[in-house]
């Protein structure tokens, strides 16, 4: 069985911005880089959240 993989908190806010370009779209950007297109729309969505301005609850 794979171990789980851990992104950074910055590898994460980096692929987020990378979906806000225009003409791109989650799942081509997912990938580019090798992520699931569940979880980098988990991520939008956590970094979305009223109030979280940062990736504070992110591993480092």
């Amino acid at each position: 069985m794979a171990k789980r993989r851990r992104f950074s908190a910055e590898f994460k806010r980096e692929a987020v911005e990378l979906t806000r370009r225009p003409q791109a779209s989650v799942s081509q950007v997912a990938q580019e880089l090798g992520v699931n297109a569940n979880v980098l729309s988990r991520w939008r969505r956590e970094l979305a959240k009223p109030g979280k301005s940062s990736t504070a609850g992110w591993p480092r």
